[in-house]
């Protein structure tokens, strides 16, 4: 595996030199962004340039060249000798014999096993000078070997360890590849190439003698030296970068190659420019659709200006957007939990927080699957796009369903404490703290393991609560109808201050201003006089013993008091039950 201009291939692929060179490991399982184009360093250093190529092409260019022997097993395409090898494969008396080569995974895989074995042999043989009538010149050497299953979930797919005998057996022997002596003393390199780790067979993916290496998304320095080259071969899709394409290698960091390729060909094929106002949305767009649907972007067009009342709160967070601009990482949380009863406006806080940070606002979306290592599969995606795209906020409503459980019983086959442990050893990464600020949502945050709440993973609880008087519930009305270009008086009327319910949370007063707003356009009424008619036996969308509970469970939640109004307060409760209680009536 010695090249030249070895500093120009990526971490991941000096990776593996270092391991294989260094005796310690043999077998790589690669997943992750396998099937994107990469970046294939020249071979020299004097030349910064390259060209892009998949995979496999990487492989044999910068770490297999000088193998003599390259074996590839594709799904589609079957076993396969790359040209160079191919002469000193036919001195193997059994390929000359056996003719085609195999293309059904378990034929292959023992033919491969077969041929190993041999090769082996060889070595063994001491006679030298090409006198052992079987192995001719190849006695008493050691080949340089390397086999690559190009799509190694699909031979050797996650199964049920108790069913699927000759999966298991496949398995097996690719296992052994790393594991027996005489096969670790041959010159052998296997490579078991997969998107997704958990798609892969147990018995390979948690080898403990192989590496498993992941393949990331291409990164701002690589992005840059693939658009010099973009800029070369298409002048007009990058004519506004061609003097500094890092510009759009930095604003598209957390896409694929492959993805920013098919786009600068399609620009270029039009004749339509990129601009530097373009790439924001392509980059959602990008992203999108890399992840097949497990994401999506949430656009942040506000900021904590447009969040009524919450001062605490709203202090605390642009104290911690201070830090972060200014890279003071030390008292950055690595996590909020917004928690307290539904319709308080979680989801938009965390909106109006990304604008204000002015970062991109990640959603994560419904990556559970019913298909076995599938969920797993599509969390190890999402984890290595939030890596590429640098600083972001990861936002996961309904947190409670979302993350799973240590112990859900035995109706999901364990993929809900699967879930819970990925989510956990991810959320307590300290390399992503100031990269990546993750945001829980829940109205029951009892139900969220107290494990993904502590400390080092959810550092700030912030408990949202419901208007605390009939004053605040019209001012949340009032500025909600002036966005409808509805006014109202400043002052609270006193018959609607009767009217106004109790516990009035954002999303409920939400829904009574729409209501004034097409009672103003229907019956053309004054604003006041819809709201009033809109009150006049309103029903509260959520029972107030509900509401109660969820408030209460805010409040224990809270990291700081300071969060929580006096009058919710412990020992303050039951007064506040006290004023209210004749409201409750208006709408139980």
């Amino acid at each position: 595996m010695k090249e030249s201009n070895t500093k120009a291939d990526p971490a991941w692929a000096g990776e593996i030199r270092t391991l294989y060179l260094s005796g310690a490991a043999n077998q790589f399982v690669l997943y992750g962004n396998v099937n994107d184009r990469l970046l294939i360093p020249a071979a020299g250093p004097e030349d910064d340039s390259g060209r892009l190529g998949n995979l496999f092409e990487f492989l044999q260019v910068r770490l297999l060249k000088r193998f003599e022997v390259v074996l590839s097993y594709d799904l589609g395409t079957g076993l396969k000798v790359e040209a160079e090898g191919e002469k000193i494969f036919h001195q193997w008396p059994s390929a000359r014999q056996s003719g085609a080569l195999p293309r059904q995974p378990w034929e292959a895989i023992q033919y491969l096993d077969h041929f190993l074995r041999y090769c082996v042999n060889l070595r063994q043989l001491r006679h030298g000078g090409g006198t052992d009538a079987e192995g001719g010149a190849l006695a008493g050497r050691n080949l340089h070997l390397a086999i690559v299953l190009r799509t190694a979930h699909l031979v050797l797919p996650r199964v049920p360890s108790f069913s699927h005998y000759e999966l298991n057996a496949m398995a097996s022997l690719v296992r052994s590849w790393s594991m027996e002596t005489h096969f670790l003393e041959q010159n052998l390199a296997v490579f078991l190439i997969s998107e997704k780790l958990n798609d892969l067979h147990s018995l390979v993916a948690t080898n403990p003698r192989a590496a498993v290496i992941e393949v990331p998304l291409p990164g701002r320095d690589e992005l840059a030296v693939a658009m010099k080259g973009f800029a070369r071969d298409y002048p007009v899709a990058l004519k506004q970068f061609r003097e500094h394409p890092e510009t759009p290698a930095e604003r598209l960091a957390g896409t694929s190659l492959g993805s920013v390729e098919s786009l600068i060909k399609t620009r270029e094929h039009l004749g339509k420019p990129l601009a530097e106002g373009d790439l924001a949305e392509l980059k959602k767009d990008l992203v999108e659709r890399d992840c097949q649907g497990l994401i999506e972007f949430v656009e942040p067009h506000r900021t904590l200006d447009d969040v009524y009342g919450q001062e605490a709160v709203k202090d605390w967070m642009r104290q911690d957007i201070a830090l972060w601009r200014q890279g003071d990482l030390a008292a950055m949380p690595m996590g909020y939990l917004m928690c307290g009863p539904v319709g308080t406006g979680k989801t938009y806080l965390v909106e109006c927080l990304a604008g204000e940070a002015g970062v991109p606002v990640v959603k994560l979306r419904n990556f559970r699957d019913r298909w076995v290592g599938s969920t797993e599969g599509n969390l190890e995606k999402i984890f290595s796009l939030l890596h590429a795209l640098g600083r972001c906020i990861v936002f996961i409503d309904e947190a409670d369903q979302a993350l799973g459980r240590r112990d859900s019983g035995p109706n999901d086959s364990g993929v809900s404490g699967r879930v819970y442990s990925m989510m956990a050893k991810e959320m307590s990464d300290t390399r992503n703290r100031g990269r990546l600020l993750w945001i829980l949502a829940s109205s029951r945050p009892d139900l969220i393991e107290v494990d993904l709440k502590r400390p080092g993973r959810v550092d700030v609880k912030i408990p949202l609560f419901p208007a605390l008087s009939a004053e605040e519930g019209y001012g949340l009305i009032r500025a909600l109808c002036k966005r409808l270009k509805l006014e109202l008086p400043d002052a609270c009327p006193a018959d609607v201050s009767d009217l106004l319910p109790a516990y009035l949370t954002a999303g409920a007063a939400e829904a009574l201003s729409i209501k004034v707003y097409r009672q103003v356009k229907t019956r053309n009424v004054p604003a006041m006089e819809a709201l009033r008619d809109c009150l006049d036996g309103y029903q509260h969308p959520v029972d107030p013993k509900i509401m109660q509970e969820q408030i209460d469970l805010a409040v224990k939640e809270a990291s700081d008091l300071a969060f929580v109004p006096e009058v919710f307060r412990p020992g303050r409760l039951a007064l506040l039950g006290e004023k209210i209680g004749t409201k409750r009536a208006n709408y139980t």
